[in-house]
């Protein structure tokens, strides 16, 4: 992988600041910021560590060492958490009509993972179709992030509405009970999903996945990281698996990762 500031031109302080911030990052938590694509990166981290008025990134980084609000909030900027129920709906109903039933057919105990899960709006639509297939209780579900923030909203399991825009309407009644203006997850369902803290860039995975979805994550790395993670993944599914991605992330040259495409954001494992 290329190394931020390696070429010729000599570095501004700026440059230098910045660099220094990304290895003393990734001392102190194990986050490598130079896997995620760096204009994008630096440009959110810089307006967060002006909105709390740090002149340097030096000491932005002492102030996060110290205040654990700051520390989440950077955690927070750095992972996007945006996510929704059934996000890009005609994709989760391919899964549901299509996926699952054939999987049950040779499997009814499936293992699925959902990586980078944000606050649980996709492991939960993973759970609620299990459900509605006569699978859950059978399958494991494992929901992993880096973010310990997001990790405790999605144990909580509540709501806002716009979150549930996707939801087809027979599964807002099952799932859901609307309670203080927001809606809360079915109890059925929260204990029916594992979440766990993991980062996806340097800790191990699990394997003889059935199924793994990791959506609107991987735009955010460097093309190495992502080629890492694809293989990554590959190699945690079992033989026939499926792996789910966003809606922006198509993969060109599945093959290489030992992947081939079953349907648009669909690809399975060669056998």
């Amino acid at each position: 992988m290329t190394e931020w500031g390696t070429s010729k031109a000599p570095r501004s302080a700026e440059d230098e600041d910045f660099a220094r911030f990304v290895a003393d990052i990734r001392k102190a938590t194990s986050i490598d910021l130079s896997q995620y694509k760096e204009t994008q990166m630096r440009r959110r981290l810089t307006t967060l560590r002006l909105k709390h008025g740090f002149l340097d990134f030096a000491s932005y980084f002492k102030a996060l060492m110290s205040d654990n609000r700051l520390h989440n909030e950077f955690l927070d900027r750095m992972t996007i958490n945006v996510s929704e129920f059934w996000r890009n709906p005609n994709r989760w109903q391919v899964l549901k009509d299509k996926f699952l039933p054939a999987m049950l057919k040779n499997n009814p105990r499936l293992s699925i993972w959902s990586a980078a899960c944000s606050t649980g709006e996709e492991p939960y639509t993973i759970a609620m179709i299990l459900d509605s297939l006569r699978a859950l209780d059978a399958s494991s579900v494992l929901a992993t992030d880096i973010d310990d923030g997001v990790l405790a909203k999605a144990k909580a399991g509540v709501y806002l509405e716009r979150s549930l825009r996707d939801v087809p309407p027979e599964f807002v009644r099952n799932y859901f009970r609307e309670a203080d203006g927001a809606y809360h997850v079915s109890d059925r369902l929260k204990k029916a999903v594992r979440f766990q803290k993991q980062n996806l860039l340097l800790d191990r995975f699990g394997d003889n996945y059935d199924l793994i979805v990791c959506r609107n994550v991987m735009i955010y790395f460097t093309e190495e990281a992502k080629q890492d993670l694809y293989r990554r993944f590959a190699q945690a599914l079992k033989p026939g698996g499926l792996l789910f991605v966003g809606s922006t992330e198509q993969i060109f040259s599945p093959g290489q990762y030992g992947l081939e495409t079953s349907e648009t954001f669909f690809y399975r494992r060669s056998v």
